[in-house]
């Protein structure tokens, strides 16, 4: 969505040959034979030469597999070294505005020795440069940019730094698996491990396998691609049968709505659980708070304990724009959860290597999900179901919510939170800004889809939380993780 489109474009097309040779059973006979096949030669395309691209291309196979890449931790998100080694290694750089003045304060304010007077210009020794600052606050001509590399600059928590050869490193201890800065690196140098090859594998096995669609994906591909196009097309793929997950949205909704009473009843404050982000955000970054997360499942989760109930032994496979999502099935591990996760591109990448699209349906599909659980995607729509639930409940008293809409937000209701100066009972939150219809895997962007989305939604009926729930069979379903 951010990315250039030449790295999209080269991205999409490994996992369409990947996922082709995944069906057809030939991965590991030929997946040695792709980089040729995608980089022919003799002269590069994109890179300083051919070797280069094939190199990046057997990197990129790799994490379409799933696997953790050479000097990388066991993350969901990698870096691809051979594709990172291309970015500039100095965050300081002297411009040509240097003019080479006799003062030389650039030279005289560093005190590592990095900053040498040049013929022309002064010089920066990327390998003594210490990044402090100092050279560019006491040139008098601004003459020293701060050249911050796109992935560092985009991660929230400050999760990116360099290895002694530039390339960069994602420190587990932080990284809270937002995927910011995977569609950020114009070199396309990070990416995150897919399940395409699982899903494959599973589809042709003998097991159910079921696909279910986040909310987030009604109007993300035009009004007249809904939740029928959805159904039609992963009926065709081989699925055995198909969820939207706004229905489990309404069950954690339902869920969350007596925590909160309860929690209003003891003045107790909460913050919401189904933005794995935010979640991996509050254990990595205010673990004194861990203990105020809802202790209900994600509405993925609960869908898929509903599936598994009625289905013993199914698989289960998510499909939204979350990378995050990916971290709650591989991190948390928790029980009768999704087992696998896709991003819209990758489920196309499986749909094309089948020769199947999403496309215009008018067949019907019966509604599974309240107006409220298909909002749970957008920023506030947890909010509002949580209160419809309440309602619902006869609770007539409207809880104070801090509905943080993107990390900026998150960090501010949690920094208060912690000081004891959060005025709200319950903060909402969000790490994506929009809510999960602008998360990194998005196939369009909120303001592009937000016609379609509520064009399509304006189709539904208005049944209320709880009789959906009961009429669905799901009121019955454990919502604790």
């Amino acid at each position: 969505m951010f990315a250039d489109e030449n790295v999209i474009k080269v991205k999409h097309e490994i996992l369409y040959e990947v996922a082709k040779l995944a069906f057809a059973g030939e991965l590991e006979e030929k997946k040695g034979e792709l980089p040729y096949k995608l980089h022919p030669g003799p002269k590069p395309q994109y890179r300083c030469c051919i070797y280069r691209e094939r190199e990046i291309a057997r990197e990129r196979i790799e994490l379409a597999i799933g696997r953790t890449l050479m000097g990388n931790a066991d993350n969901i998100i990698q870096v691809i070294r051979s594709a990172c080694e291309d970015c500039p290694i100095s965050s300081y750089t002297v411009t040509e505005n240097c003019q080479n003045c006799m003062g030389k304060a650039c030279v005289n304010a560093c005190k590592f020795g990095a900053v040498e007077p040049g013929r022309h210009r002064s010089h920066i020794d990327a390998q003594k440069c210490k990044e402090c600052g100092r050279c560019a606050e006491s040139c008098p001509y601004n003459a020293i940019a701060h050249l911050v590399r796109p992935c560092k600059n985009s991660c929230p928590v400050g999760a990116i730094s360099y290895d002694e050869d530039g390339i960069s490193v994602i420190d587990e201890t932080k990284c809270i698996r937002c995927g910011k800065c995977i569609h950020s690196c114009p070199f396309g140098a990070i990416g995150s491990k897919t399940f395409i090859v699982d899903v494959i594998e599973a589809l042709k096995s003998d097991k159910k396998v079921y696909a279910i669609v986040a909310p987030a994906s009604e109007g993300m591909f035009g009004p007249d691609r809904g939740f029928a196009s959805w159904n039609k097309a992963m009926k065709a793929l081989g699925f055995d049968g198909f969820y939207e997950v706004g229905l489990g949205a309404d069950m954690t909704a339902y869920a969350e709505a007596k925590e909160w009473m309860e929690a209003v009843k003891n003045g107790e404050k909460k913050t919401t659980s189904c933005c794995p982000a935010f979640v991996n955000f509050v254990k990595k970054h205010f673990p004194d708070l861990e203990g105020m997360i809802s202790n209900t499942v994600s509405p993925m989760c609960a869908v898929s304990r509903m599936i598994k109930r009625d289905n013993p032994g199914a698989v289960v496979v998510f499909i939204g724009p979350c990378i995050a999502k990916k971290s709650e099935v591989v991190d948390e591990k928790i029980e009768g959860n999704a087992d696998y996760v896709l991003t819209y591109s990758e489920i196309r990448a499986i749909l094309r290597a089948k020769d199947l699209r999403l496309e215009p349906c008018d067949d019907k599909f019966d509604q599974q999900a309240s107006v409220y659980g298909k909002r749970f995607g957008n920023s506030g729509g947890v909010t509002a179901a949580v209160i419809e639930s309440m309602k619902e409940m006869g609770c007539e008293e409207c809880p104070d919510v801090y509905r943080a809409d993107g990390f900026m937000e998150c960090k501010k209701a949690l920094l208060l939170m912690k000081a004891g100066k959060l005025p709200e009972n319950f903060i909402e939150g969000m790490i994506c800004e929009g809510g999960c219809v602008g998360g990194p895997s998005a196939y369009s962007k909120e303001t592009a889809a937000k016609k379609s989305r509520d064009e399509l939604i304006a189709k539904a009926d208005g049944r209320n939380i709880a009789d959906n729930l009961k009429s669905s069979g799901a009121d019955s379903i454990e919502m604790s993780r």
